[in-house]
């Protein structure tokens, strides 16, 4: 590392803190998640303002990769923390509504993804035109289970009957999502060695549940993690070592989901509040910022504009569409259901991972990756007004129902 690598690292990372969290805070206040005001700024300090000049002064190209290497960072502590915090009861709560909601919030947003990826493929780059059409479809099924959460909780609808009910078919969506996009990746792989790489994911799964969760769990209860540093560094060891795993086969889990929930914990807690506000302050907002960097919304023209329409109107019919209907046939009335459609059809941080990789693997262009960013932003930032149909001391009895403690409130802001 030179010198000015250093320092332009340094200055960087100071003057991304001190933006996105005022602008966060600014979104927040508004109503909304911050993670889209910090993505907002890395659009506004990006070329689609102020031209890739500026940009390449403030952010040089040669600091690019560093701070690229924190920002995955970021992410990986963010999947262990959601992981760690992931109750895995929620997908036994709800009945039969959530099981229908989830794989009908899977298949048709899909079904519709694909059919989208067809009338978009003859005007992007790809290195795959199956694992283009696949990855479409992927790209519209996601829900954004932290930023949901977030959102019922700062509501106090979390306990609710309804807030139960989104929150547990979103725990599903996001289970049933990530594991046909590890189908998508396994389609777009490009050689016959990484081929049998992906093949290795059921042996590792089996391995981490059935051995590690195991080993895990008779460690914790024997007491031997009586430090906190030292229970620390065994989840964050075992969370680089599965990322590195899964990394070499072509794929993206948790490790956090795999830590035992009975014991004495002393691994989870390891999870310290410390450590969330670090990933959530300095590492998430260098993440979120670098994505906004990323859209160019200045060299999409007239085509890009329509493009992100037809997106936009496949994403929410797709998914917030599939909600209203399934929640009505299931009984409930007609504001009830449209808030839970526009819970369902937030994106947040879980669609932003996906878009990343979707470019990493080489399936989105850099055009297309914009149109997509601008596409989540919009959907995350309906639910806000959409829940105002919904009082805050609703007019029924709610149901007294367990808080399900599903992420910390660092985690839940994504």
């Amino acid at each position: 590392m030179t010198p000015h690598q250093m320092q332009f690292l340094l200055l960087d990372l100071a003057l991304i803190v001190m933006v996105t969290r005022a602008v966060g805070g600014l979104f927040r206040w508004l109503g909304q998640p911050p993670v889209l005001g910090e993505i907002t700024t890395g659009i506004l300090l990006g070329p689609t303002l102020f031209g890739a000049g500026f940009t390449q002064a403030v952010f040089p190209p040669d600091a690019r990769p560093l701070l690229g290497a924190l920002a995955n960072l970021g992410v990986a502590l963010f999947l262990l923390g959601q992981g760690i915090e992931f109750d895995s009861g929620l997908l036994r709560g709800g009945g039969l509504v959530v099981s229908v909601l989830a794989v009908t919030s899977v298949a048709v947003p899909f079904v519709v993804g694909t059919g989208t990826g067809f009338w978009l493929f003859a005007d992007h780059e790809t290195v795959s035109r199956p694992g283009f059409i696949l990855f479409m479809g992927v790209a519209m099924s996601i829900t954004a289970f932290p930023v949901m959460a977030r959102i019922l909780a700062d509501r106090g609808l979390n306990r609710d009957r309804l807030g139960v009910i989104a929150l547990s078919t979103a725990a599903l969506t996001d289970v049933l999502a990530w594991s046909v996009f590890a189908v998508v990746v396994a389609v777009v792989a490009r050689d016959g060695q990484q081929s049998w790489r992906i093949a290795l994911m059921p042996v590792y799964a089996v391995i981490m549940l059935c051995v590690v969760r195991p080993l895990l769990r008779r460690l914790d209860s024997s007491g031997r993690f009586r430090s906190g540093d030292a229970a620390l560094a065994v989840v964050l060891t075992g969370m680089l070592l599965s990322a590195l795993a899964t990394e070499w086969m072509g794929l993206h889990f948790l490790f956090g989901a795999v830590l035992p929930r009975d014991g004495t914990l002393t691994l989870r807690t390891a999870w310290t509040l410390g450590m969330r506000r670090i990933s959530s302050t300095l590492l998430l907002s260098v993440y979120f910022l670098l994505t906004g960097l990323n859209v160019d919304l200045s060299s999409l023209g007239s085509r890009g504009f329509v493009e992100i329409a037809g997106i936009l109107f496949a994403a929410v019919v797709g998914k917030a569409g599939t909600a209203f209907v399934v929640a009505r046939l299931h009984g409930m009335d007609r504001r009830e259901a449209t808030v839970l459609a526009a819970l369902m059809n937030t994106r947040g941080l879980t669609e932003l991972i996906v878009l990343t990789i979707g470019v990493q693997i080489g399936v989105l262009d850099s055009r297309l990756y914009s149109v997509m960013v601008v596409m989540a932003l919009i959907t995350t930032a309906m639910a806000g007004p959409v829940l105002a149909l919904l009082p805050a001391a609703r007019d029924q009895a709610r149901t007294s129902i367990p808080d399900p403690g599903v992420l910390s409130q660092t985690q839940q802001d994504r």
